[in-house]
């Protein structure tokens, strides 16, 4: 066997580990719905507050001049 055949047959292994680690930290993330995740990180932002009203006007036809 060549020497380029061991070093990627070694690489290929420490991907095929990598990609097993991954598949585990994945597997284990808690089921949640991401959106659930970001509940509340915009309380209090008055930038935030203002993309909801303008967002309300745009929906209600009444666009700020």
């Amino acid at each position: 066997m060549s020497t380029t055949t061991k070093q990627l047959e070694r690489r290929l292994a420490r991907v095929e580990k990598e990609l097993a680690e991954l598949r585990a930290t994945l597997a284990a993330k808690s089921a949640e719905p991401w959106y659930r995740e970001i509940v509340g990180s915009f309380a209090g932002d008055k930038a935030f507050a203002e993309i909801l009203r303008l967002g309300r006007l745009i929906r209600a036809g009444k666009r700020p001049k």
